[in-house]
């Protein structure tokens, strides 16, 4: 299951609308197959696996970070189906398909054709992986993340607006792989009037993985950028599971207002600025106790002379 969950991971970004699910094929203790959900999302992780352990998948285990699906489609049989047209004789999914068109029905295709079926490994780790996609499905809008890069005191840049760069070498490679795992980039007028950002992938071999890009904006379109012009409009991208946010103030300040941040990405420099740029405005808190319980801490790690942050946005329903 861990390679299940690492070949899913490789594909977050790529596989919108559909979720980003790895499948792995083992029989007598070796991998006779493996898989993760193509780029648009087809085939699928269970698909691609079962095509890469060709006949030795008769008889085998088969991993998948999630329940394989049961609905029918134009495009071809349903995971389920090819399973056991296969001949695997067991299934372990880390959990069950939320989405209504299958939700239990893929298990209980298995069951039916005599599979033994396990659910529950490795949950955790699997729901992590595909929130962009879970959130989609639960809230009718992408996983919203929004990067802030800081220093000690809080700032985004000097008065003058000049911010480039606040981190180092290693937390801004870090950013490019958030990138590399997101299907939109988005940013405000301003950011793009002020620094023209590329918002592409500059890792060596992802460099093909450079998310679409949308402009925050109620002025004239721009040439190659989609256009939000509002926070709100999140719930019209249907084909994105992963949106990242990156700037600037004024942008960051509307999604917070908002309270649609699911997760922020904060990366803390070892600079202390002093008179400069307040990397978010006013958010509609009037007390400090309002801000208590909103947010947790999810992660903390060091990046060269950095320090990263994560904090994921406690939601109650």
């Amino acid at each position: 299951m861990a390679e299940a969950l690492r070949l899913g991971e490789e594909a977050r970004g790529t596989t919108a609308p559909n979720p980003n699910v790895g499948c792995v094929i083992a029989l007598a203790g070796a991998v006779v197959g493996r898989g993760a959900t193509k780029p648009g999302g087809r085939p699928h992780a269970e698909a691609v696996a079962l095509a890469d352990a060709a006949e030795r998948a008769r008889g085998a285990t088969l991993f998948t970070t999630l329940e394989p699906c049961a609905h029918r489609s134009h495009r071809g049989p349903t995971c389920a189906h090819l399973i056991v047209a296969a001949g695997v004789s067991r299934v372990v999914a880390a959990i069950e398909d939320p989405d209504p068109r299958t939700a239990g029905d893929g298990f209980r295709i298995l069951r039916d054709a005599g599979i033994a079926v396990e659910v529950g490994l490795n949950a955790d780790e699997a729901r992590n992986g595909m929130a962009g996609w879970l959130t989609r499905l639960k809230l009718g809008r992408p996983r919203i993340t929004l990067k802030l890069a800081l220093s000690i005191d809080g700032k985004i840049a000097l008065p003058s607006g000049e911010s480039k760069w606040i981190t180092g070498e290693d937390a801004r490679a870090h950013v490019h792989l958030e990138r590399a795992r997101s299907d939109m980039i988005l940013v405000g007028r301003g950011t793009l009037l002020a620094d023209q950002p590329r918002l592409d992938v500059r890792l060596p071999g992802l460099e093909e993985r450079s998310p679409r890009r949308a402009l925050l904006t109620r002025g004239e379109p721009v040439e190659n950028w989609e256009t939000l012009s509002s926070p709100e409009d999140v719930f019209r991208l249907h084909d994105v599971n992963d949106l990242l946010v990156e700037g600037g103030s004024s942008t960051a300040t509307a999604f917070l207002a908002a309270d649609l941040v699911d997760r922020i990405l904060l990366y803390r420099a070892p600079i202390i600025i002093g008179e400069g740029r307040q990397s978010v405005g006013y958010i509609g808190l009037d007390a400090i106790g309002d801000a208590h319980g909103r947010w947790e801490a999810r992660d903390g790690r060091s990046l060269g002379i950095d320090r990263l942050e994560v904090y994921e946005r406690v939601r109650t329903h």
